[in-house]
C-alpha cells in the first residue's frame, strides 16, 4: 500500500557522475528507481519527447512497432530537477500504486546535498537523491 508520508529517494545508476548529470538532459533519458522507507523500490525510466520518438523509430525498424519501459515518465527536458519533481507529483497522484514493485532496493550511500556538491566522488557507488519535502 501506497502511504502519502513515505519517504523516497530517487536512485540513480552505478557511476553515475557530473559528467552523467551535464549528459543527462542532451541524451534525453535517465533509467533509475525510486526507493521507498520501507525497502520498496520501483523502476521508471524518464525520457523527453525527442529521445521517445528516436526509441519508436529504432524499434519500428527492428519489426517492434512500440516503446515500452517500466514506469516511463515523459519529461519535456530530462534534468534531475524534472525527474525528482514528476517523483514527487506522481507518487502524490498514486502513480507509483500502478507499478510493480521491487522489494530489495539498493541501499544508498549518500545523502543529496552530498551529490550537488560532489557526484564524482561518489562515481562507483549507488547514489540517490532525498525526495523528502
Amino acid at each position: 500500500m501506497i502511504n502519502q508520508t513515505n519517504h523516497l529517494q530517487l536512485l540513480l545508476p552505478e557511476g553515475f557522475d557530473e559528467q552523467s548529470l551535464f549528459e543527462m538532459p542532451l541524451k534525453g533519458w535517465l533509467q533509475a528507481s525510486v526507493a521507498v522507507d520501507d525497502g520498496t523500490c520501483y523502476p521508471v525510466y524518464f525520457c523527453d519527447p525527442m529521445r521517445l520518438q528516436q526509441d519508436l523509430e529504432q524499434s519500428a525498424e527492428n519489426g517492434e512497432p512500440w516503446v515500452a519501459e517500466p514506469g516511463l515518465i515523459i519529461l519535456p527536458e530530462v534534468t534531475l530537477e524534472a525527474a525528482q519533481k514528476a517523483v514527487y507529483f506522481l507518487w502524490a497522484k498514486g502513480y507509483f500504486a500502478s507499478l510493480r514493485a521491487n522489494h530489495d532496493a539498493t541501499t544508498v550511500t549518500m545523502n543529496a546535498s552530498a551529490m550537488h556538491h560532489n557526484l564524482s566522488a561518489f562515481a562507483h557507488e549507488q547514489t540517490y537523491v532525498d525526495l523528502a519535502r
